[in-house]
């Protein structure tokens, strides 16, 4: 597949309607998008690797310019493996501003010719995060419409929530 690429990484545990979105911005200036899951050994995800991948396919409706893959090691590494030379990040606030300056500058010095591009979050998702969600959700909390109808009953199954209708 050819045309400029662009790496979203991050663990996606679970995809959000704030990653949905900066998901189908990105898809307005980029060919394709590869969302990449870090397989992290040291995290303990609420989701399994599988999980988040059917999650993050069926929430995206099987997009043909989108590929889900995972990968461990280095992200500059992983970008030029993939043949792609830009990573995404989506910035909520100031916070994130920090951390995402921090790793753009370390892959640049790892790697020149990757950059890094940041898109704002729509202002309706600023305030949501993966972590957030997975909390709201442990205490029996509603997060339907901020993330895609498959993580909601996820969620809800995962913390034994799921109504009994």
């Amino acid at each position: 597949m050819n045309g400029k690429a662009a790496i979203y990484p991050g663990t996606f545990d679970p995809i959000t309607n704030g990653h949905i979105s900066i998901v189908n911005r990105a898809l307005t200036i980029f060919d394709r998008l590869i969302i990449a899951i870090l397989n992290n050994p040291q995290k303990e995800p609420l989701f399994t690797l599988e999980e988040r991948i059917d999650m993050i396919k069926e929430s995206l409706n099987g997009a043909p310019n989108v590929e889900v893959d995972t990968f461990d090691g280095l992200l500059v590494d992983y970008a030029v493996k993939k043949k792609a030379n830009v990573i995404l990040r989506g910035l909520r606030a100031l916070s994130d501003f920090e951390y995402e300056f921090q790793m753009a500058l370390m892959n640049r010095k790892l790697n020149r010719d990757v950059q890094s591009i940041f898109l704002m979050t729509d202002y309706k998702w600023f305030y949501i995060s993966s972590t957030i969600i997975k909390e709201a959700a442990s205490l029996g909390g509603d997060t339907s419409g901020l993330v895609p109808e498959i993580v909601d009953r996820r969620l809800k199954e995962k913390f034994n929530f799921a109504k009994n209708t």
